[in-house]
């Protein structure tokens, strides 16, 4: 494993490239933000697409998919700043907290319409199940429902724009420079999508019918060119950064957690207990956590020091989420035994090895890591 010289993220991250001064793909994109981008010019740009879509319906402007955490609160909040009028999605998740619908209700409350979708809970246990024993990915069904919904919404009620937040290609690092722009298309579901590269189809089995995953499945790029449907990210036009994201959300009623349910921060990840499986696995499979991510955006905006942030991870660990695997394990019928053996078939071997009955990790970022 190679380790970021600026941040603290290996090569093995997926969309991590390199370069050849020790230094990734994901601070040189913070550092264009900083330095090369004009904020300006994108804001206009931004004020531009609004007029345009606000003289194509008599309807909703722009429809957000929302879960009603810090980044849609913001969204929304930013979109009613401009006068649209949007309506909101939601992909709701198999176990949302009591925080998450708090905070979803709150974001209503700002004044939008909303829609909240629900998936058959026998589907996605078995969608859940299969995604996890085949890929050790817990998220594939939540990505693929959250992407996909939305669009066939917009679709079925022919709205112009559809508003997403962050480019995680751009904020998180991705090697193709082509897909980082302003647009969401199938390219960057399937390069991003974190679906290992499937779509509904290819999940059709004797369990799971097409009808059975019809949920899944959304319009394809041609459907959306000729009804001149844009899928947008709100990171292209307006700089990016959880800390603004967090002071507007909050000035308008968010509330964060008493602590961290997956790494560093209080008021990430509050909707869903199974969120942190997904985040748990990069361990086995790439070798960081969660807090990794998270300290890498503190550094990159000046908050923490690289060696800060090394001090914090050695305080927190593997960060194993036991009880949420414990109601994983429940939801989708299967013992706790199952789980684990399921985990370590995606251990990689390629960076872990045995010492006597210890798994460690070879030339690891802090060499008096707690194994």
């Amino acid at each position: 494993m190679r380790w970021c010289t600026s941040c603290i993220l290996p090569d093995t991250r997926p969309g991590i490239v390199m370069g050849a001064d020790g230094i990734c793909n994901a601070c040189k994109n913070s550092g264009r933000k900083q330095k090369e981008i004009n904020w300006d010019e994108r804001e206009k740009a931004f004020r531009q697409l609004v007029e345009h879509v606000k003289l194509r319906t008599n309807r909703f402007d722009c429809l957000i998919p929302v879960s009603g955490g810090k980044d849609s609160t913001w969204q929304v909040v930013k979109c009613l700043e401009y006068g649209l009028r949007p309506l909101t999605v939601t992909w709701k998740t198999p176990v949302r907290t009591a925080i998450g619908q708090k905070n979803l209700d709150n974001l209503v409350r700002l004044g939008v319409d909303h829609v909240d979708w629900q998936v058959n809970p026998e589907v996605e246990k078995k969608f859940l199940l299969k995604a996890f024993e085949k890929y050790g990915a817990t998220a594939i069904p939540m990505h693929m429902a959250l992407f996909n919904i939305p669009l066939s919404i917009a679709v079925k009620f022919d709205i112009p724009l559809v508003v997403w937040g962050e480019n995680s290609a751009f904020e998180y690092g991705g090697a193709d420079e082509a897909l980082m722009g302003f647009r969401l298309d199938s390219k960057w579901l399937s390069a991003h999508g974190v679906t290992h590269g499937t779509t509904a189809h290819d999940w059709i089995d004797s369990e799971l019918s097409e009808k059975d995953l019809s949920s899944y499945f959304g319009p394809t790029d041609e459907e959306l060119e000729e009804r001149d449907i844009k899928a947008i990210f709100m990171g292209y036009y307006f700089k990016w950064d959880v800390e603004t994201s967090l002071k507007v959300a909050k000035a308008h009623g968010f509330e964060i957690a008493s602590s961290p349910r997956t790494g560093i921060y209080n008021y990430a990840d509050l909707d869903d207990d199974f969120i942190s499986i997904h985040h748990w696995m990069k361990w086995y499979k790439f070798g960081f956590t969660r807090s990794f991510d998270n300290l890498s955006l503190e550094i990159r905006n000046g908050r923490l020091t690289r060696y800060q942030a090394l001090e914090i991870l050695k305080e927190r660990g593997e960060e194993r989420p036991v009880s949420d695997i414990q109601k994983f394990c429940a939801f989708i019928s299967v013992s706790e035994d199952r789980f684990f053996k399921a985990v370590e078939r995606y251990r990689n071997l390629g960076i872990w090895y045995r010492d006597l009955d210890i798994w460690k990790i070879r030339d690891f970022l802090i060499p008096d890591w707690r194994w």
